[in-house]
C-alpha cells in the first residue's frame, strides 16, 4: 500500500558502495517523466549522474547540505526551463518527490539537496556551480539534486504521534 511506503520512507544520507542497477535507473527515469505537470507543459529536464568524479563535484555545490552526496552512486539533477512554464518550481518539486518515492519503492534510499536560491561560495550560486559541472544550458534553472543509492543507515519511519495533526483543520 502507498501509505506504508510513506510511513517507512526517510531521507538517507549514507549509502553503500554499491551501484544502482541500470534497470532501476531506467524505472526512476520513467517515474520522473510521468510526473504531473501544470497544463502538461513539462518544463523539467533531468541529468542522471553515475560518474563518481562528477558526483564528487556536485557534492561541493553548497557550503552545507550537499557534501553527503559524495558517497551516493546516483544523482538526479532536477532542472527546468522557466520560459516554458510559470510554475516550473512546483513542477520540479513534484518530479523530485516522485523520484524519492520511486526510489523507496525500489528499495533505495534518497535525499533532496536544495540548489535553487542557495550559495556555493561568496561569489557563485549553487545553481551556477551545478550548471558549470554539468555543462547545462544557460536558460535552465536548477531546482534540486536527489542523491540516491542503497542505504547504509537504517531509520525507522516517523511515529504517527509525531505528525503535526494540529496543523490540519476540518470544515
Amino acid at each position: 500500500m502507498f501509505i506504508d511506503l510513506l510511513r517507512s520512507r526517510r531521507s538517507i544520507r549514507q549509502f553503500l558502495e554499491k551501484p544502482v542497477e541500470k534497470e532501476k535507473i531506467d524505472l526512476l527515469v520513467e517515474a520522473v517523466l510521468r510526473s504531473p505537470s501544470s497544463r502538461s507543459l513539462n518544463p523539467w529536464e533531468f541529468s542522471v549522474v553515475t560518474d563518481p568524479e562528477i558526483i564528487q563535484q556536485l557534492a561541493r555545490a553548497k557550503v552545507h547540505g550537499s557534501s553527503f552526496m559524495k558517497n551516493a552512486p546516483l544523482a538526479i539533477v532536477v532542472c527546468a526551463d522557466p520560459a516554458k512554464c510559470d510554475v516550473w518550481v512546483e513542477d520540479c518539486s513534484i518530479a523530485a518527490l516522485i523520484a524519492h518515492l520511486a526510489a523507496a519503492d525500489l528499495g533505495l534510499g534518497s535525499c533532496w539537496i536544495q540548489i535553487r536560491l542557495r550559495d556555493h561560495d561568496g561569489e557563485t550560486s549553487a545553481e551556477e556551480h551545478v550548471k558549470q559541472v554539468l555543462g547545462l544550458r544557460s536558460e535552465l534553472s536548477v531546482e534540486a539534486i536527489i542523491a540516491i543509492g542503497y542505504a547504509r543507515e537504517e531509520k525507522a519511519g516517523h511515529a504517527k504521534d509525531s505528525l503535526l495533526y494540529d496543523r490540519v483543520s476540518y470544515k
